[in-house]
């Protein structure tokens, strides 16, 4: 699967992909249940990675990109909980799984720089006491 580089068009893919992959999930009431929470954990980490680019200060972005980081964790967590309870076969689920895993460490990339830059911002209004 060809990933783009913007991780906005990235992120809206995974949630299509994810969409997709739900609507083959059998129609049992443990399936359904799963497949609601995994469209919203999906659709919410690239909802958060917007929102994160709409940020209004350092705090902002760094708090958004959080949430992106748990619903993309959220997701790993439902795609993992099909594949071991046999509702969806390892084939089709696992890719999904290693797309939200990496989407979720490049956001806790974004969110450490964003930290670090934010840190150091504080550091130099800092007046040094004599």
């Amino acid at each position: 699967m060809s990933k783009p580089w913007d991780l906005r068009e990235r992120t809206l893919q995974f949630a299509g992909d994810v969409m997709r992959f739900c609507r083959t999930l059998p129609k049992t009431d443990e399936a359904r249940e799963i497949a609601g929470q995994l469209r919203r954990a999906s659709s919410s980490t690239g909802a958060h990675y917007a929102a994160a680019q709409r940020n209004r200060s350092d705090d902002d972005y760094i708090n958004k990109m959080s949430g992106g980081i748990e619903e993309a964790e959220e997701a790993t967590f439902w795609l993992d909980l099909l594949i071991r309870s046999e509702v969806a076969p390892e084939r089709t689920a696992s890719p999904l799984r290693k797309e939200a895993d990496e989407l979720a460490k490049i956001f806790l990339g974004c969110r450490s720089t964003a930290i670090e830059r934010r840190d150091r911002r504080k550091a130099s209004k800092r007046k040094p006491t004599v």
